[in-house]
């Protein structure tokens, strides 16, 4: 089942988790509909939404392996609608 989500992601400032969430969200560009980040340069964070098509275990993977990172939160949610590709 391909379901839309939305994938939330909170970075305190540094550089290699940065380059990390680029590195990741690359490899799982096939299922990566949209992104967009916004910097808050006041308390060193930056948000960043990305709107992903794809099965749960696909989602659930990116998800996972984006919360291990350091100074990474991570919040994903998936809704229960089936779409087709």
């Amino acid at each position: 089942m391909i379901r839309i989500g939305v994938i939330g992601i909170v970075l305190k400032r540094d550089k290699d988790s940065a380059m990390a969430i680029q590195n990741l969200l690359s490899s799982y560009s096939e299922i990566i509909v949209g992104r967009m980040g916004v910097p808050d340069k006041e308390s060193g964070i930056s948000a960043i939404s990305v709107i992903v098509k794809g099965t749960n275990e696909q989602i659930s993977a990116l998800t996972g392996k984006l919360g291990k990172l350091n100074n990474v939160y991570v919040k994903s949610a998936v809704t229960a609608l089936e779409v087709n590709c």
